[in-house]
């Protein structure tokens, strides 16, 4: 940066790339679908049709100058149908597709269906091998999730309980849950 007498060397205004005529600009801007698109649309308009700041034009919309020169530089890059794209959100990695995911689990299911009682730590091995190296049980536990299966569910008995011990409790307790 250039600084003269304290100041700061202002920025020159954005241009705007001629993928549209002003008519066309200008109905594009009408037809907008959301108040989102309207906004970015706005920022397009505002900057071509006046040497506007990206800083007085993010001042006019209520939001940041950075939003305003992303918005500018995705129309000019782009051209119109770039700032109708969908933001960032979504699942942007996985170790094995969608649809991947859904064969295995489909696989799982009819062992299932054919009896067996499915665990993470049973299905480790075989979700390991489907993706190609070692997952953790959180892997699994989000593979459920994410395919709406339901969570595993409490073990049937503790593994150091003792039988006699529990009879024992529910015979000599006061407010047993056993009827008698």
């Amino acid at each position: 940066m250039v600084y003269w007498a304290g100041l700061k060397k202002m920025r020159k205004p954005a241009q705007i790339e001629s993928w549209l005529t002003p008519a066309e600009l200008l109905s594009w801007l009408r037809e907008a679908p959301t108040v989102e698109a309207y906004q970015k649309r706005l920022a397009v308009w505002l900057t071509y049709i006046g040497p506007f700041h990206a800083r007085d034009v993010a001042k006019m919309l209520g939001v940041s100058k950075q939003a305003v020169w992303l918005w500018l530089g995705q129309y000019n890059k782009h051209g119109p149908d770039a700032l109708g794209r969908k933001g960032r959100g979504g699942r942007r990695w996985s170790l094995i597709s969608w649809e991947e995911e859904q064969a295995l689990l489909k696989f799982l299911e009819n062992r299932a269906v054919e009896g067996q009682l499915l665990t993470a730590k049973q299905l480790l091995p075989e979700v390991s091998q489907a993706v190609g190296h070692e997952v953790s049980l959180g892997y699994i536990y989000g593979l459920f999730r994410r395919h709406r299966w339901r969570k595993l569910g409490p073990r049937p008995r503790h593994v150091k309980a003792k039988r006699e011990i529990q009879e024992e409790f529910k015979k000599n307790c006061p407010t047993s849950s056993v009827k008698k």
